[in-house]
């Protein structure tokens, strides 16, 4: 090697390896850790730690992308804006300041990827959305629907996002889908599912999953999706949490990996609007598995963009 020319400086500690900076014009996407948690789960805290944690371990998964023959960052623009300056816990402070960094990627004509954080982080993005991309769809998949009255004696919290997003007119729950939740159904009682199909979510449980399989779930959401901008948001729970134990709140009997990845190739082809990755808690990950698949979902969604209607 030649000593004297000089050696490429990579950036570090973003997600992929991919350039830091604030100029949107070149790109399609912008990546954006949103590092906040409500900080008050009984059991497990640790969800504001994820944006670091997923871009650590993207590194090993970035070396994949190789494989595809096409440089997809560089064709997408992708930039990485770093962290929203949040403070856990503080909604007052936090919200305002998560609804302002995403209004500027989406007045950008940009298309947001976000790494949470726990599933509170969806509602300001949500708002930033209704004020940019009206008549988008939300497909949220979770092992929770996040439509709960009454599990926190709080205004705001991470199991009521989307009680909040109906009561505000941020979206139109009708036209929206929430994947992979564990019911609580029995003996007749609705469980905390009728919560969420009571304010107008088609909601699909891993039971009703699990006796429709892939192919048929896809099918569904293809012809649900079909021509409406959809705001993507994909907690990391719905995977089972023998291959995704670093999350807030781990619920057994959730999708496989392979299950996963199918779903998310499945949908190639419909229009994305935002993906927001969330509920990664890296103090309960054991051996960064959790971080590597949510950097494993993340470059699904870079090929979602890519087969996305511009």
């Amino acid at each position: 090697m030649n000593h004297t020319e000089a050696a490429p400086v990579l950036p570090v500690g973003t997600l992929f390896g991919v350039p830091t900076g604030h100029d949107l014009s070149a790109s399609r996407l912008a990546v954006l850790g949103v590092p906040f948690d409500m900080g008050y789960h009984p059991t497990r805290i640790g969800a504001r730690s994820g944006p670091a944690h997923v871009r650590a371990h993207s590194a090993l998964v970035a070396e994949y992308l190789e494989e595809f023959g096409a440089d997809l960052l560089q064709e997408l623009g992708v930039v990485d804006l770093g962290d929203v300056g949040v403070l856990p816990g503080d909604v007052g402070a936090s919200f305002p300041a998560i609804e302002a960094v995403v209004s500027r990627i989406l007045t950008a004509g940009v298309v947001p990827l976000t790494l949470g954080g726990d599933g509170a982080v969806t509602l300001p993005q949500l708002r930033a959305m209704k004020l940019h991309r009206d008549g988008f769809a939300v497909l949220h998949f979770d092992a929770h629907t996040d439509a709960y009255e009454g599990v926190y004696p709080y205004e705001y919290n991470n199991a009521n996002t989307f009680v909040h997003a109906v009561r505000e007119g941020l979206i139109d729950p009708t036209r929206s889908m929430h994947v992979g939740m564990r019911d609580t159904e029995h003996r007749g009682h609705p469980g905390l599912v009728g919560v969420a199909r009571d304010l107008g979510y088609e909601v699909v449980t891993m039971d009703e999953f699990t006796a429709m399989g892939v192919p048929a779930l896809v099918e569904r959401i293809r012809a649900r999706f079909a021509g409406v901008p959809v705001y993507l948001c994909w907690d990391m729970d719905v995977f089972d949490p023998s291959v995704a134990p670093g999350v807030v709140t781990p619920t057994w009997g959730g999708i496989s990996v392979r299950e996963g990845l199918s779903i998310l190739r499945g949908m190639r082809g419909l229009e994305f609007a935002a993906f927001d990755i969330n509920t990664v808690s890296p103090p309960h990950d054991h051996a960064g598995l959790t971080g590597s698949l949510a950097a494993q979902v993340a470059m699904e969604c870079l090929f979602l963009l890519d087969a996305s209607p511009r």
